[in-house]
């Protein structure tokens, strides 16, 4: 065992984390291509490759957040056109329970702490809940989507691609932040990047350089135990 690649592979892993403010600095486009190229090494269902990848700069990236966080904000004053704005797919529970909703609590009041928002702030949640579509002022945005035509597998197969994709950047001295909340947009998204009426959207990614001293970027979610979540079975 090659103790030497075990760390280099543990530490990109376990550095990786959710990062919610970037600094402007450019990201080359080769490193961005390197990137992908690597993250295409990904699994997939017979070799499938489903996943697509829209990457979003400069003017486009200015155009989609101006569309994104007007629709945002006229949401939030109008609650009723959440009609216009659904997912294609759920992404979270219609019910919640526990043990989910208590982590999902924990890690929803441990950043709003952070941040000093108490409960009830409604502008102050408002005002941070907009900065998912501001893509925490990453220089590049990443859009995944799938053919809407193929089955569930085709989810599971981008979702391990996206996984190298947030690990490939790491390990070359970017931060990302994965973000389901573009979803609701997603007709604005993917008529922003020019996308075929087969596409459908799986998440967007903000994809940049940390912002080292900002607080946000200090929160770091915590996981439950090995033992919580793992069967071991053995012969007797």
């Amino acid at each position: 065992m090659d103790q030497t690649l075990v760390h280099a592979v543990d530490q990109t892993i376990n550095s990786r984390h959710s990062v919610r403010a970037f600094l402007d600095t450019p990201v080359d486009q080769d490193i961005l291509k390197d990137i992908l190229a690597v993250a295409s090494r990904a699994p997939s269902g017979t070799n499938t490759q489903p996943w697509k990848v829209y990457v979003v700069t400069g003017k486009k990236r200015a155009e989609l957040i101006q569309r994104t966080c007007q629709a945002q904000m006229e949401l939030y004053q109008n609650p009723a056109l959440a009609e216009q704005y659904k997912e294609t797919f759920s992404y979270y529970p219609e019910q919640w329970f526990s043990p989910y909703i208590d982590r999902r609590r924990e890690n929803g009041w441990g950043l709003y702490g952070l941040l000093n928002i108490q409960k009830g702030e409604k502008e102050k949640m408002a005002r941070q809940q907009l900065r998912n579509f501001q893509l925490f002022d990453a220089p590049v945005g990443l859009f995944f989507t799938v053919h809407r035509d193929l089955g569930m597998g085709s989810k599971m197969d981008i979702s391990m691609m996206i996984q190298n994709v947030m690990l490939a950047a790491k390990a070359r001295g970017l931060d990302t932040c994965p973000q389901a909340a573009w979803n609701h947009f997603h007709r604005i998204v993917l008529d922003v990047v020019g996308a075929p009426e087969h596409d459908e959207l799986v998440c967007g990614m903000a994809l940049g350089y940390a912002d080292s001293d900002d607080i946000v970027n200090s929160f770091i979610t915590p996981r439950v135990p090995v033992e919580d979540f793992a069967v071991f079975l053995e012969d007797e």
